[in-house]
């Protein structure tokens, strides 16, 4: 072979290699993502139209199932039994608006194999159950019945975890849909209704919304001020009734514009309490930028929660923001100025001082069963992150206590169970307060009693607007919801 021909050879087979990798590539590799993407109608037809495994809550309460349509009886439907309750947990699977929540992250398993793909004809050939699996979620429906009543028509979010586990109890976000609504004659018109709603009722406020935590964070700063040694409970700080920002005319204002309480000096404990601003914003200037910022971190904050559905992550500034921005850092460690988060992020604060300082990866999905009920995986739970040492836990479980007890969050109390929390009353520009709640109990959970954690989140002060605090409006939703908790 001379030269020439020998050149066009290797030119002819390279090309060849060269195709056989770009197939390769783009049927192994990159085929599946074509494969679920909600744009590709002609597979999220077929799947549509096939059986789709059954979703149950933890206590058995049917949520989400396949119907045969009385016209084919090849062809199924879903259903949502208990329409609005789950719609952001387990979301919708239609033709129109394809897959969200559950449905989506997990068609992998509620999807029947029962199709002409390789995958389908090898488990088949191996004898392998084409029906569909399904899924037994952590939630508890009557817990999360309760929880959606309780917030009733209120703009916001409710969420609960088991803070030894991660297990989700509740995730209820409102306003809220019936994803049936997607499924019939009209579903076009009202799936356009709802994307077009200007209360966003798609938006699943649990894990897609940031808001200024308010005092809430004072869990945070009092975190950092305890483990760095700053401070200790009964550190004393001046009670005025106002803080001048360094460098300056600006102030910081307790919520009466008084002092917190009688006398010229105030506790960290009995500021953390009654929420004294002035005194957290003190204990921020005290405490370096990276202390602060670092606490935050350690909770979770600037990382997106390992979770079932994906998850906006929290937001505090970098600390080389407050180098050079003092008031910035008072204003921070009040949950103010740039600092966000989201429910879910709370209520994972909250579960990490109940546990000991252990974060747990927070789940949703408990067991995936076969088409008899047979049980084949099981979600085992795991942990996260070490927010703080078991010692400051300790400490800032009596704090959050003494807020129920003697403080602001008077209203969660449940008789007969030692309850701790927080409330934050947000401060937001041009508009009403958020009020927030966080919380767990018992305090004193023994190893095997059922302990429950929680965040309560209500937009723009809810039914109460300008006059809303975390107190009024979000403490009473979570007293309700662990008051049921205890009863079960």
């Amino acid at each position: 072979m001379n030269g020439p021909i020998r050149r066009v050879a290797f030119t002819l087979f390279a090309m060849f290699g060269v195709i056989l990798a770009a197939v390769t590539y783009f049927q192994v590799i990159e085929g599946p993502k074509y494969r679920d993407d909600p744009r590709n109608v002609r597979v999220v037809a077929g799947r549509i139209g096939r059986e789709r495994g059954t979703i149950i809550s933890a206590d058995g309460v049917v949520i989400a199932q396949s119907v045969t349509n009385p016209d084919d009886p090849r062809v199924f439907q879903r259903s949502y039994p208990e329409g609005s309750t789950y719609a952001h947990a387990v979301g919708y699977a239609t033709l129109l608006f394809g897959a969200s929540a559950l449905e989506e992250t997990r068609a992998g398993v509620l999807v029947s194999d029962s199709d002409s793909t390789i995958s389908g004809v090898i488990n088949a050939l191996f004898g392998g159950n084409l029906r569909p699996e399904g899924m037994r979620l952590t939630i508890d429906h009557t817990l999360q019945t309760v929880a959606a009543e309780a917030l009733g028509d209120q703009i916001g979010a409710v969420i609960a975890l088991d803070p030894t586990t991660g297990a989700i109890l509740i995730m209820v976000s409102k306003p809220d849909f019936d994803p049936n609504i997607l499924l019939g004659t009209g579903a076009a018109a009202d799936g356009d209704a709802l994307a077009a709603a200007a209360d966003g009722p798609l938006l699943n406020r649990v894990l897609d919304a940031i808001y200024a935590p308010g005092s809430t964070f004072k869990i945070v700063t009092a975190t950092a001020a305890l483990e760095t040694g700053a401070a200790g409970p009964g550190t004393t700080y001046p009670n005025p009734v106002e803080l001048t920002l360094p460098g300056t005319t600006s102030t910081i204002r307790n919520f009466d514009r008084r002092r917190c309480q009688a006398g010229a000096t105030i506790s960290l404990a009995d500021a953390f309490a009654v929420s004294c601003n002035t005194t957290f914003a003190m204990i921020g200037l005290q405490l370096a930028p990276e202390e602060l910022v670092g606490a935050a971190q350690a909770f979770g904050f600037g990382l997106e929660v390992p979770f079932d559905l994906p998850t906006v992550a929290s937001v505090i500034p970098a600390a080389s923001t407050f180098t050079d921005d003092l008031p910035a850092l008072a204003q921070s460690a009040i949950g103010q100025r740039d600092v966000r988060a989201t429910p879910l992020q709370m209520a994972l604060i909250a579960a990490g001082v109940a546990n000991g300082g252990w974060i747990m990866t927070p789940y949703l999905v408990s067991e995936i069963f076969n088409s008899e009920g047979v049980v084949t995986s099981r979600t085992e739970p795991v942990g996260w992150r070490r927010a703080m040492s078991p010692s400051t836990a300790d400490v800032l479980a009596r704090l959050m206590e003494s807020v129920v007890t003697a403080g602001t969050g008077s209203t969660a109390a449940v008789p007969g169970i030692r309850i701790a929390g927080k409330t934050g009353t947000a401060e937001v520009p041009g508009g009403s307060p958020h009020a927030w709640f966080v919380g767990f109990g018992p305090v004193d959970a023994r190893p095997g009693m059922p302990q429950i954690a929680i965040a309560v989140l209500v937009e723009s002060g809810g039914d109460l607007g300008d006059n809303a605090t975390g107190g009024t409006v979000a403490a009473p939703i979570a007293q309700t919801v662990l008051k049921a908790f205890f009863e079960r």
